[in-house]
């Protein structure tokens, strides 16, 4: 199944597609064998400092490597295909060389961010990374999907004091309907991450709410060839769970999460080491392990409706 399916059946059945961030092999497995316990997609997002750490080709290697179990699972199983499918983003990607790298890699999905610079910037390099990956789509026959970014939030994924510098949620400095709809057209995109009252990272006094009737507009905007573009949530992290369903079904196809996989990764990890005695990586870690995966199901089954 293309990711373009998987979005369109989840949008269809109310549901949508949960996206996990990973920097290491213990996320990775937290979030794959969560998936597949509830028989859910599932997107591994890998930013541009999380590709560097991890290794890009470790990524698809890993991602591909688990489509053939699940192929494999299918072929000897009397039930046939399952829920569970897997998918590869590179996540917040800022320039159209780092996207091309990507794309190049065998990543099924690139997000353009360029959010953070002047408008017309952000359309022509989000419009040129769209020609990139339609182009390499039609001469390798594989599916590449590209996300635009329009409306800052933030780029850290860190437990904050307060609202990251130059983010503003006031409902004039959101992402409005026009300038989503213009974007869209302009650029070509497939996925747009708006900012809707969203903020990149936890913040200690609470996240801001998020405009649930701006997400409304937005999705019943950006229509192109009679399609809606798929809006996804970025930093989802810190929102309440009534607010992710309503996010959900307000428009929302695609959530993002990171800084809560990070945050109980640490925690977990903290407290194991200070209980035992192991020097054993693969016994120390599997509470930190256990703890991400803890939290992937329990943001799976809000989104799946389980």
């Amino acid at each position: 199944m293309k990711l373009s399916e998987a979005i369109k059946k989840a949008e269809l059945e109310g549901k949508a597609i949960g996206h996990f961030n990973i920097s290491n092999l213990e996320a990775f497995n937290a979030i794959t064998k969560t998936a597949k316990k509830l028989n859910v997609p599932v997107i591994i997002g890998v930013s541009e400092g999380e590709r560097d750490f991890f290794g890009i080709q470790n990524a698809v290697a890993l991602v591909r490597a688990t489509r053939e179990d699940i192929n494999n699972a299918d072929q000897i199983s009397d039930e046939g295909s399952n829920g569970f499918e897997i998918f590869l983003n590179a996540d917040h990607t800022y320039s159209y060389e780092r996207c091309v790298e990507a794309i190049n890699a065998g990543f099924d999905a690139v997000i353009i961010d360029c959010a953070s610079k002047p408008h017309e910037e952000n359309v022509a390099i989000t419009k040129q990374v769209v020609e990139y990956a339609k182009n390499y789509s039609a001469k390798n026959g594989r599916e590449v999907l590209v996300e635009g970014e329009l409306g800052y939030i933030g780029q850290s994924s860190k437990v904050l004091e307060k609202l990251p510098e130059g983010v503003n949620i006031d409902p004039n400095s959101l992402t409005q309907p026009e300038e989503a709809k213009s974007f869209t057209e302009e650029t070509g995109v497939d996925l747009l991450a708006p900012a809707v009252g969203n903020v990149h990272g936890l913040i200690k006094g609470g996240n801001p709410a998020l405009n649930i009737e701006r997400i409304k507009e937005l999705k019943n905007a950006c229509v192109v060839n009679g399609q809606n573009i798929p809006v996804v949530l970025h930093g989802a992290s810190g929102i309440t769970d009534d607010e992710l369903r309503q996010a959900i079904l307000a428009g929302v196809s695609i959530v993002h999460y990171n800084t809560e996989l990070r945050v109980a990764y640490k925690d977990a990890l903290e407290q194991s080491l200070k209980s035992t005695e192991e020097v054993a990586p693969y016994k120390y870690l599997k509470s930190a392990e256990d703890a991400v995966a803890e939290v992937v199901e329990q943001k799976l089954k809000i989104m799946n409706g389980l």
